[in-house]
C-alpha cells in the first residue's frame, strides 16, 4: 500500500508539472483544487460504492436480464419484399457515435440538420488534429465533464440532429450497464421514451409508472427510494413529449400542483418528469435526457450538470458503418468509394440515419447487373428518389393507384414539416383518408405506443428528410397546381430554415434525372407542375440576388445556389445567376459541400467578375472545390479563410495556368508562411493577370518576401499593388524590395504596414526610391519604429522622386525634427506628394511652423491625428489656410488638444479659404463658447463639405445648434455624432 501511494504521489505531482497547456487535464485539477479534495481521494472514486442488499439483489438480476434482452437486438427498416424489419446483434452492428461537450442550443436560421452539418466539419478537423475533445459514455456522470455532483444528483443532456443515432445510443448505454461494462455505480437503471408516456392521462405516481414498464419490481420499489444515489433515470426524446416542459417558467416554484417531491405522490405524467429532471423527486438520484436541438431551450434554466452533443460519425466510422452493412465486403467498399468521391454525398455521413439510406439506395447499383453505373445517384435528390424507387420496386403488396396514395402521404408529410411534427397518430391518417394497409415496408415504421390501458399505434417515417422528400414529392402529384407556388412562397416566409431541405428536393425533382425512376411507377409528372416548380425556383434566386448584403440574405442566397444545383438545370442557373457580375458571401460559413455546389453553379456562368469570400471559413476542403471555377474571376477575395501554406499552393497552380483571368487577389490573415512563397513567386513570375495582391496578416517574414521580391525584378510580372503588412518584416529583406523597387515597371503601391523595418531598412528603400526608373506611387510604411534618422534618407529620395504622391508615415516616432527635414523635401518644386500620413508621432507646435511651410505646394491631404499640436500650433495651420494658394483639401486634427482659443483663428483663416473640402476636429476640447466660431464657419465658408466635430465637450444644446446649420448649404455635413 505504502509502494501504491507514493507512486499515486508521483504521478499527481507529474500532472500538475504539465497541466499547462493540456485543457482537459488543467480543468480535472482546478476542480479538484476548487473541491478541496485530497488527489488520492479522488483517485478511489467509485472504490467505496454501496452494496446491492442481499435481499434486493434477486430483482437486480432479473432487471439486468431483462434488459439484456430488450436491448441486444437492434431493428433496422428493410425495404426488400421479404423483410419489413431486418434484426441484428447490437454488438454486431453498432458502430461507435461521438460525443463532445459543452454544446448548447443556439437560435436557429437554417435547417437543424444543415446547421449542425456547418459545424461538424469544423470539429471533424479538430478530431483529425487532435483537438476534439470527446466524451466516452462512461464519462457522462462522473468524470471531468462533470465533476461537481451536488448533494441533490447528476444530471446530463444529450442532444443530437434527428437520425444522429440518439435513441440507438441510449440502447447501448442501456445494454453495457446490463452486462457489467459501464456504470458500477448505479444499481438500477430506468429508462423511458417520452414518447410511451404521452398516452398516459391520468394522474400516476412514481411507482406505477415504473411498474407499468417494469412489473417484476412489485413492492421493493420503497427499498430502492432509500438509495437514491444508486439510481439512473433516461429519458429519450423530449422533443417527442407532448406536455411543454419548460424550466424557465417560473410559477413551477409558487404552484404546488407543478411540484411533486414524494414518488407515492399521484400526478401528471409531465410533473413526474419535471420532479425528477429537476431532483426533486428522490433528491440524490441522477438522470440523463435526450432530445433534438430544437427543443434544448426548454432545459436552459434546468439542473443540467453535462451539456452534451452526439456529432455522429467524425472519422473513420463512417467506412466502418457500411462495412457493417453490406455483407459482401466487395459491395460495401464500391459504395463507399462512390460516397467518398461524390462530396455532396459524403459530406452528410456524418449521422447514422443518412448512411442507411445511402446503403438502401446505392447498394442495387452494385449488386443488380441491370443497373447502369452512369445512372447511380449524384445529387440529394435523385439518392431519395432512388430510395422511394426501391421500395415501390420491391414492396410485397399491390396497392391501388399509388400516384394518389403517395399524394396523400405527401400532404400529411407537408403539414409535418409546417408543424414541426414527425409523429403521426391514427387521426392525421382518418384526416388524409389514408389506410395501414396502403404502407410500404420501410417507409412509413409502426412504432407501438404504450397506452394505460390499451396499445396504440403511432406513425413516423424512418428519417426527418425521408418526410421532407415525400412533401416535395406531393408538389408534383397534384392533379391542380395553380396555388402550389403560393404555398412554396408561404413556407418560404418561415425564418426557423425548416422548410430548406424541403425546397432542396422541390427543385431536385424538376429534373428528368430525378422525376424519371418516380415516374416508372407513379405516372408522369404533369409538365404545368414542373413549369411553375421552376419559375418558383426562378423567382426565389432573382429575389436573393436582388436583396441586400445581410448574412442572412446570403445564407438565403446559398440555399438558393442549392435549389439551383439539385435542379441540374444549366438554362436555368445561366438564367438566374448568368446576368450576375459581383457574388459576395463575405462573413457566411461555408462547408466544403457549399463550396461544391458553388462550383457547379459558376461554372455554368461566365459573367461574374468579382468573387468575395471573406470570412467563410472555406479552408483547404473547400479551396479544393472550387479549384475548378477560380481562374474566370477578375477579382478573388480570400481573406481570413485559414487556408495555409498547402492550400495557397494549389491556388498558384491556378495562378499559373494560361487562362487565368485574376487580376485582383486577397490572402490577407490566411497564417501564410515562406513554405509557399516559393510557389506564389513562380507564379507571379509567370502569370500575366495578376495586378493585385494583398499578402497582408500573414507570416512570411524576410525569407518569404526575399522569394517574392525575386518574382518582382522579373520583367513579365505585371503586379501593380502588393500589401505586405504585418509579416513581421525586418531590415533583412530592405535590400531585395529596394531591387525589385529599382527593376519593376508595373509597381506603383507597395503596403509595408506594421511591420520592423527600421531606420536602416528604411534607407535601403529610400535608395531604390531616388532611382529614376522607380514607379511607386503609394507607399505605406505606417508603424515600422521610424525615427528622424529615416526621415533624412527619405527626404533625400523626396528631392529626387518623381512618382510618389502618397507617403503614410502614421505611427513611427519621427518627432518634430523628423518632419522639420521632411518639410525641406516637401519645399522642393519637384517633390510630387499630395497626400501624407503623420498619425501619432509625437508632434508638437514646434513642428507646426515647418507644416505649414509647405500647404502651397502639391499637398491636398494631410493627417495629423492623435499628435499635440494644441492651440499654438493650431494658429500657425490657420495661418497658412489663409493663403490664397493654399491647396490643402482634407485636414484631419483627430486627437491634438485643441480647445477654444484657437476657434476664432481657424474660423477667420477659412473664410477665405478656397481649397478646403474635409475637416476632421474629433475628440478635441471646444465647448460651447467655440459654437459661435464653428457658426460662422459653416455659414460663411463656400469649400467644406463635411466637418466633424463629435468627441467634443459640447453641450447637447450646442450640438443641436451646429446640427441645425447642416441645412444651410446644399452638400454640408455637420457630424457632432459618429452616427450621423
Amino acid at each position: 500500500m505504502e509502494k501504491g501511494s507514493r507512486a499515486r504521489r508521483v504521478m499527481w505531482e507529474s500532472f500538475v508539472k504539465v497541466h499547462h497547456g493540456v485543457p482537459k487535464l488543467d480543468k480535472i485539477i482546478k476542480d479538484i483544487q476548487e473541491l478541496g479534495s485530497d488527489p488520492f481521494d479522488y483517485m478511489n472514486i467509485g472504490r467505496g460504492l454501496s452494496e446491492v442488499p442481499s435481499h434486493l439483489k434477486g430483482v437486480e438480476q432479473k432487471h439486468k436480464e431483462i434488459l439484456r434482452l430488450q436491448t441486444e437486438a437492434l431493428r433496422v427498416n428493410s425495404i426488400l419484399i421479404k423483410e419489413k424489419v431486418k434484426i441484428f446483434q447490437l454488438i454486431d452492428r453498432y458502430a461507435e457515435l461521438t460525443i463532445i461537450s459543452n454544446v448548447r442550443d443556439r437560435t436557429l436560421v437554417e435547417h437543424e440538420l444543415l446547421a449542425r452539418g456547418r459545424d461538424h466539419e469544423e470539429w471533424r478537423k479538430k478530431d483529425l488534429r487532435r483537438e476534439l475533445e470527446k466524451i466516452r459514455t462512461d464519462q457522462l456522470f462522473q468524470s471531468s465533464f462533470s465533476l461537481r455532483k451536488s448533494k441533490s444528483g447528476s444530471s446530463a443532456a444529450v442532444s443530437g440532429v434527428p437520425g444522429i443515432g440518439k435513441t440507438t445510443k441510449l440502447q447501448k448505454m442501456v445494454y453495457d450497464w446490463a452486462t457489467g461494462k459501464i456504470y458500477p455505480d448505479f444499481q438500477f437503471v430506468f429508462s423511458f421514451k417520452l414518447r410511451d408516456l404521452n398516452t398516459i392521462n391520468c394522474r400516476i405516481n412514481l411507482r406505477n409508472l415504473i411498474l407499468f414498464f417494469y412489473p417484476y419490481f412489485g413492492n421493493v420499489l420503497r427499498e430502492l427510494w432509500k438509495n437514491p444515489e444508486g439510481l439512473l433515470f433516461i429519458f429519450d426524446g423530449l422533443d417527442e413529449f407532448k406536455d411543454r416542459i419548460d424550466f424557465a417558467d417560473n410559477r413551477r416554484n409558487t404552484e404546488p400542483q407543478f411540484m411533486c417531491t414524494d414518488p407515492e405522490c399521484r400526478c401528471k405524467v409531465s410533473d413526474i418528469v419535471y420532479s425528477l429532471m429537476q431532483h426533486k423527486l428522490l433528491p440524490g438520484f441522477s438522470v440523463l435526457v435526450a432530445s433534438r436541438p430544437t427543443a434544448l431551450h426548454l432545459l436552459e434554466k434546468a439542473e443540467i450538470s453535462v451539456w452534451a452533443e452526439i456529432l455522429g460519425f467524425v472519422g473513420d466510422e463512417r467506412k466502418e458503418y457500411f462495412n457493417k452493412f453490406f455483407e459482401d465486403q466487395a459491395v460495401a467498399a464500391a459504395v463507399f468509394k462512390h460516397v467518398e468521391e461524390n462530396e455532396i454525398l459524403y459530406t452528410m455521413c456524418y449521422y447514422p440515419s443518412y448512411c442507411w439510406i445511402l446503403g438502401l439506395s446505392l447498394g442495387p447499383f452494385f449488386t443488380q447487373r441491370d443497373r447502369k453505373q452512369q445512372q447511380v445517384p449524384k445529387t440529394f435528390t435523385q439518392l431519395y428518389a432512388y430510395y422511394i424507387y426501391n421500395i415501390l420496386k420491391n414492396h410485397g403488396r399491390e396497392i391501388e393507384s399509388p400516384r394518389d396514395v403517395f399524394l396523400k402521404f405527401g400532404e400529411m408529410a407537408f403539414t409535418g414539416v409546417s408543424e414541426k411534427k414527425i409523429v403521426f397518430r391514427n387521426g392525421d391518417l382518418i384526416k388524409y383518408n389514408l389506410q395501414t394497409s396502403q404502407f410500404l415496408p420501410g417507409f412509413l415504421m409502426e412504432l407501438l405506443e404504450r397506452d394505460d390501458s390499451v396499445q396504440s399505434v403511432v406513425y413516423t417515417f424512418p428519417h426527418l428528410t425521408i418526410q421532407e422528400f415525400v412533401a416535395a414529392l406531393a408538389q408534383f402529384l397534384t392533379p391542380d397546381p395553380k396555388d402550389i407556388q403560393k404555398l412554396l412562397s408561404e413556407a418560404d416566409s418561415e425564418e426557423d430554415g425548416r422548410f430548406e431541405i424541403f425546397f432542396r428536393f422541390v427543385a431536385g425533382l424538376s429534373s428528368p434525372q430525378s422525376a424519371r425512376p418516380l415516374e416508372e411507377f407513379l405516372s408522369l409528372f404533369l409538365h404545368q407542375t414542373t413549369c411553375r416548380l421552376i419559375d418558383w425556383v426562378k423567382e426565389n434566386v432573382h429575389g436573393q440576388l436582388q436583396n441586400g448584403g445581410t448574412k442572412i440574405v446570403k445564407r438565403n442566397l446559398l440555399n438558393a445556389f442549392h435549389y439551383l444545383f439539385e435542379s441540374q438545370n444549366k438554362a436555368l442557373a445561366q438564367a438566374t445567376v448568368g446576368s450576375v457580375g459581383t457574388l459576395a458571401f463575405s462573413g457566411l460559413r461555408l462547408t466544403p459541400i457549399d463550396c461544391a455546389v458553388l462550383s457547379h453553379v459558376l461554372g455554368l456562368c461566365d459573367t461574374i467578375k468579382h468573387l468575395n469570400l471573406q470570412r467563410c471559413y472555406i479552408q483547404c476542403e473547400g479551396l479544393q472545390r472550387l479549384e475548378n471555377v477560380q481562374y474566370k474571376y477578375q477579382s478573388l477575395r480570400l481573406c481570413h479563410n485559414n487556408l495555409g501554406d498547402s492550400e495557397v499552393k494549389l491556388l498558384s497552380a491556378v495562378l499559373r495556368n494560361t487562362g487565368c483571368k485574376i487580376q485582383e487577389l486577397e490572402l490577407c490573415n490566411n497564417t501564410l508562411t515562406v513554405s509557399c512563397a516559393k510557389d506564389l513567386a513562380y507564379a507571379l513570375s509567370t502569370n500575366r493577370s495578376l495586378t493585385n495582391l494583398d499578402l497582408s496578416n500573414n507570416k512570411l517574414k524576410d525569407s518569404g518576401v526575399k522569394l517574392l521580391s525575386a518574382a518582382l525584378r522579373n520583367l513579365g510580372s505585371k503586379i501593380q499593388k502588393l500589401s505586405l503588412g504585418y509579416n513581421n518584416l525586418t531590415a533583412s529583406c530592405a535590400e531585395d524590395l529596394a531591387s525589385a523597387l529599382s527593376t519593376n515597371r508595373s509597381l506603383t503601391d507597395l503596403k509595408l504596414d506594421n511591420n520592423k523595418l527600421g531606420d536602416s531598412g528604411v534607407k535601403l528603400l529610400s535608395e531604390a526610391l531616388r532611382d529614376p526608373d522607380c514607379k511607386i506611387q503609394k507607399l505605406c510604411l505606417c508603424c515600422n519604429d521610424l525615427t528622424s534618422s529615416a526621415v533624412e534618407d527619405l527626404a533625400s529620395a523626396l528631392s529626387t522622386n518623381r512618382s510618389l504622391t502618397d507617403l503614410n508615415l502614421d505611427l513611427n516616432k519621427l518627432g518634430d525634427s523628423g518632419v522639420k527635414l521632411l518639410s525641406e523635401a516637401l519645399r522642393d518644386p519637384d517633390c510630387k506628394i499630395q497626400k501624407l500620413g503623420l498619425w501619432g508621432n509625437n508632434l508638437t507646435d514646434s513642428c507646426a511652423e515647418d507644416l505649414a511651410s509647405v500647404f502651397n505646394r502639391s499637398l491636398t491631404d494631410l493627417d495629423l491625428t492623435a499628435n499635440e499640436l494644441g492651440d499654438s500650433g493650431m494658429k500657425r495651420l490657420s495661418l497658412a489656410l489663409r493663403r490664397p494658394d493654399c491647396k490643402i483639401q482634407k485636414l484631419d486634427l483627430w486627437g491634438n488638444r485643441l480647445t477654444d482659443s484657437c476657434a476664432e483663428y481657424l474660423a477667420s483663416a477659412l473664410t477665405t479659404n478656397q481649397s478646403l473640402t474635409d475637416l476632421n476636429l474629433v475628440y478635441n476640447r471646444f465647448t460651447d463658447q467655440s459654437v459661435p466660431a464653428f457658426s460662422r464657419l459653416i455659414l460663411t465658408c463656400r469649400t467644406p463639405n463635411l466637418i466633424k466635430l463629435w468627441g467634443n465637450q459640447f453641450s447637447q444644446n450646442g450640438e443641436n445648434q451646429l446640427k441645425l446649420l447642416q441645412g444651410t448649404r446644399s452638400g454640408l455635413r455637420v457630424r457632432c455624432e459618429p452616427q450621423d
